[in-house]
């Protein structure tokens, strides 16, 4: 047990170690939920210009 927490301590360092981690997968998280939702921005902008040019 006591690799475990010798592992979680970060050898004295864990205060800073560990929000690093959950600041870097929160700003991941954030960039791939913004990038999905300009995606699909993106994609609607299509169909509608394409709906738009298939008018007659």
């Amino acid at each position: 047990m006591s690799d475990w927490s010798t592992f979680f301590e970060m050898g004295g360092y864990a205060a800073y170690v560990w929000p690093a981690y959950g600041i870097s997968i929160l700003a991941l998280l954030l960039l791939g939920m913004l990038s999905w939702r300009a995606m699909r921005r993106s994609e609607r902008l299509v169909e509608l210009s394409q709906s738009a040019d298939s008018r007659p």
